[in-house]
């Protein structure tokens, strides 16, 4: 059976790694799903989504000139739901922009500061005898 890219294929997961699984698909042809298309979240640690022996089905980004071939679980999904972007400037909704998160850390920032220096004042200062 010829690999194509952009067909589905059902596949057995034979092996996982901390850069993702290799699955067995049919006529013998083994590929890779690369950890960052094993879901549309964060995959921290693959073994949270996958185990060997797990029937999964997937479809074929690419296959390169040795015969390597790339896999995507995401990607088989029937209507997968849109990556979520890293953000940017704004945040979107319900979610703090840089500037947002800026501003708090600063104001935090200055609050313990201020509780540092307060602390140090009580004990008379950074340690060292005043002359």
């Amino acid at each position: 059976m010829s690999i194509e890219v952009g067909s589905k294929l059902a596949g057995k997961v034979t092996g996982i790694t901390h850069f993702g699984a290799f699955v067995l698909l049919p006529g013998g042809v083994t590929g890779l799903v690369h950890i960052s298309e094993v879901s549309n979240e964060y995959v921290k640690d693959i073994h949270d989504h996958l185990k060997v022996n797990d029937e999964v089905t997937v479809k074929v980004i690419n296959v390169d000139k040795e015969g390597k071939v790339g896999l995507s679980i995401r990607q088989a999904a029937d209507n997968p739901p849109p990556r979520p972007s890293r953000g940017g400037r704004h945040g979107g909704p319900g979610r703090p922009s840089f500037e947002d998160k800026l501003v708090r850390f600063m104001k935090d920032s200055d609050e313990r500061l201020q509780a540092l220096r307060r602390s140090e004042s009580k004990r008379g200062g950074r340690g060292g005898r005043r002359h």
